[in-house]
């Protein structure tokens, strides 16, 4: 399963200036050296995190046993339509007829939890991206400030108006980095390796039912 769906939300509210208008009624601020524009991977620095990675594994534990159950019913039904394909000469019309009502009652319980068990994975992995991602507007806030940025965009929203931007405006590592130092996992908590990233697990399977 994979933290992704619900990533153009946060990326709504990320692709914001990183550093809040000033009230009007505040004293005008005195010279200040040009201001620095940055980029950020919200995506990926969300699911790099070490909470990121410990909540998409959660995710996967929670929702495979469900996967499971879904895979054992599709493979139900394609036994029961192998079934009346490969015996249709030999079966009375009765079984036939009893064959075909329990495929289509599986199909159809089939498509309720497949719908069911999406639906459950957006809301569990919106909550997953609503925590972290609140927490990592306020990193984002304080480096942006400390460091001279008046706007960083978002480069993993679909609509992003960055065309170009050179490696050096984008502050994705340094943001996780800041994000891990100051949310570190709680004691005991399985850590994900560091050496490498583990690819983004995909959502549950949004795969049609054998055809009767």
């Amino acid at each position: 399963m994979k933290i992704r769906y619900a990533i153009p939300a946060l990326a709504a509210i990320l692709v914001v200036p990183a550093t809040w208008a000033q009230s009007s009624s505040a004293p005008p601020a005195a010279p200040a050296s040009p201001s620095k524009v940055g980029t950020i991977n919200v995506q990926v620095a969300i699911t790099s995190t070490a909470e990121g990675k410990q909540a998409a594994a959660e995710l996967q534990s929670q929702f495979s046993p469900r996967q499971t159950e879904l895979d054992n019913l599709r493979k139900e039904i394609e036994d029961l339509q192998t079934r009346l394909r490969t015996t249709a000469n030999t079966l009375s019309d009765e079984e036939k007829a009893r064959l075909a009502r329990e495929g289509d009652q599986k199909t159809r319980l089939y498509q309720r939890r497949q719908q069911d068990t999406q639906d459950d994975f957006n809301e569990a992995q919106r909550e997953v991206i609503d925590r972290i991602g609140r927490k990592m507007i306020d990193i984002l806030d304080k480096y942006s400030k400390e460091n001279g940025y008046s706007v960083i965009f978002d480069t993993s929203a679909q609509n992003s108006p960055v065309i170009y931007a050179a490696n050096q405006t984008d502050v994705t590592q340094e943001i996780i980095r800041l994000y891990d130092q100051a949310y570190p996992l709680k004691a005991g908590a399985a850590r994900p390796a560091a050496s490498k990233p583990p690819a983004p697990k995909p959502a549950p399977q949004q795969t049609n039912p054998p055809k009767p």
